[in-house]
C-alpha cells in the first residue's frame, strides 16, 4: 500500500503521525511511504532519517494526498486537507468528530474512510490509542494551571504547594480516568491540596488505597461537585464520553461563582468540553477570562511537548496501521472488533453511532458496510 505522511498545519502542532522507526516497519511489511519534507523537524526529526528507512519524499501536502491510498496524520484534518481526500482513501489520525459538525460534514462529503484513534478499544477496555496523549494532557494541564495562577498571566498570584506557614492551593479534578490519575499524581508531586470527583467508587477506591490521606476521593453529584469547585484554585476538567460530546458538568453559573483568579484547563475540550464556559484555544492565545476566571482550553495541548507526544503516539498507532496497510481497511476491520470501533465516517456515512445522534446524522453501522 501507498502510505502518505503529511506535515501537521494546526497552530503550533509539531507532531508527527510517523516517526522514521514507524515507516521502516512500513517498509519492512512491503508498503511505501510518502513523507512531506520537513514534516517532523519540528521535532528534529529529518527528512535524511525518513529517507534512510526506505521513505520517498513529497514537496507539498497536496502531493501526499493525492499519491498515497492511506494518510496517517496526527490532528483533525483542517478545510484544504479535508478537500484533499478523495472516495475510498483511508484517513487514519485523531477526529474528535462530535462537536465539529463542518469536519464531520467535509469528511462525509470527502467519501474517505475516516479512523479516527480516539475510539478504537483495547481487549482489556479502555481506550489504548487515547491513552498515551491523555496521559500527557493529564499531566500538562497541572503545569499549566500552575503558571496561569501567576499574576502576570491573570491569575490570583498563589503557588500551587504553598510554603511553610502558608496552605497549598486546591486542585480539583473532575473525571478519575486517565486525565485525572495522571493529573493528580502531578498536583500530589507539586504539593497540592487534591480532591478527585468521579461516579465510579471503584475507581475512587482504587486511587485511595495508592495516595491515602494525600488526596480526597469524593462521588461525583451536582452538589459535591459545585462545593469542590466554588472551593478550588485550579479545576481540571477530564472526563470522557468516548465519541460523543463532554457533558457540560460545570455551569455558568458555577463558574461565575468561583473565586476570582480561579484558573480552569478543560481537557476535554476536544470533544467540546466539560464547562459551560469553555471554547477551544491555541498554544499562541490559550486562555480567556469569564467572571474573573482564566480559562485555558487549548485543544491540542500534547503539542507543545511533541516529541514526547509523538514517539508516545506511535507506539499506541502502528500496529493498527500496519493492520490496514497489509489486509486493506474491510478486512483489517473484520478481523479485529477493536479497530472497527474506530471507524467514524466511510463512503459518505456516519458510521460511529455517538456522532450520528451528537449532530443528526443518519446511523450506518461498520457491520453494514464490511458485509
Amino acid at each position: 500500500m501507498r502510505i502518505g505522511l503529511p506535515a501537521e498545519i494546526k497552530n503550533h502542532e509539531y507532531r508527527v503521525g510517523l516517526t522514521p522507526a514507524s515507516v521502516r516497519e512500513l517498509c519492512l511489511h512491503g508498503h511505501s511511504v510518502l513523507v512531506q519534507s520537513g514534516a517532523g523537524a519540528g521535532i528534529g526529526l529529518t527528512d535524511a532519517q525518513y529517507l534512510a528507512v526506505g521513505a520517498t519524499l513529497a514537496t507539498d501536502a497536496a502531493q501526499v494526498f493525492d499519491q498515497t491510498e492511506m494518510v496517517v496524520k496526527v490532528k483533525e484534518p483542517q478545510p484544504h486537507e479535508c478537500a484533499l481526500l478523495r472516495p475510498g482513501q483511508i484517513l487514519y489520525t485523531y477526529l474528535h468528530l462530535a462537536p465539529d459538525p463542518a469536519q464531520t460534514a467535509a469528511l462525509v462529503k470527502s467519501g474517505a474512510v475516516c479512523i479516527a484513534y480516539e475510539t478504537i478499544t483495547g481487549p482489556g477496555g479502555g481506550l489504548p490509542l487515547l491513552a498515551p496523549m491523555s496521559e500527557v494532557a493529564g499531566r500538562m494541564a497541572v503545569q499549566a494551571g500552575a503558571a496561569h495562577l501567576e499574576k502576570s498571566k491573570g491569575g490570583m498570584g498563589v503557588l500551587l504547594g504553598g510554603v511553610p506557614g502558608v496552605p497549598a492551593s486546591h486542585v480539583v479534578i473532575i473525571g478519575a480516568g486517565v486525565v485525572g490519575s495522571h493529573a493528580l499524581q502531578v498536583a500530589v508531586g507539586m504539593g497540592a491540596r487534591v480532591t478527585v470527583l468521579d461516579k465510579n467508587v471503584d475507581r475512587l477506591r482504587q486511587l485511595d488505597l495508592v495516595f491515602g490521606n494525600r488526596i480526597s476521593t469524593v462521588y461525583s453529584s451536582a452538589h459535591s461537585l459545585e462545593e469542590a469547585v466554588l472551593d478550588a484554585e485550579l479545576v481540571i476538567g477530564g472526563v470522557l464520553v468516548p465519541g460523543a460530546a463532554a457533558p457540560k458538568l460545570v455551569t455558568r453559573a458555577m463558574v461565575a461563582r468561583m473565586k476570582k483568579g480561579a484558573v480552569v484547563v478543560d481537557v476535554a475540550i476536544d470533544q467540546g468540553g466539560c464547562f459551560e464556559t469553555s471554547h477551544a484555544t491555541t498554544h499562541a492565545d490559550p486562555t480567556y477570562v469569564v467572571d474573573g476566571v482564566v480559562h485555558y482550553c487549548v485543544a491540542n495541548m500534547p503539542g507543545a511537548v511533541a516529541r514526547t507526544s509523538t514517539f508516545a503516539l506511535n507506539n499506541a498507532t502502528i500496529a493498527h496501521a500496519l493492520a490496514l496497510a497489509d489486509k486493506g481497511w474491510k478486512q483489517a476491520l473484520r478481523d479485529n472488533i477493536h479497530l472497527r470501533h474506530g471507524l467514524n465516517v466511510a463512503n459518505g456515512h456516519v458510521t460511529y453511532e455517538a456522532v450520528a445522534q451528537d449532530l443528526g446524522y443518519a446511523y450506518v453501522s461498520a457491520d453494514t458496510l464490511l458485509g
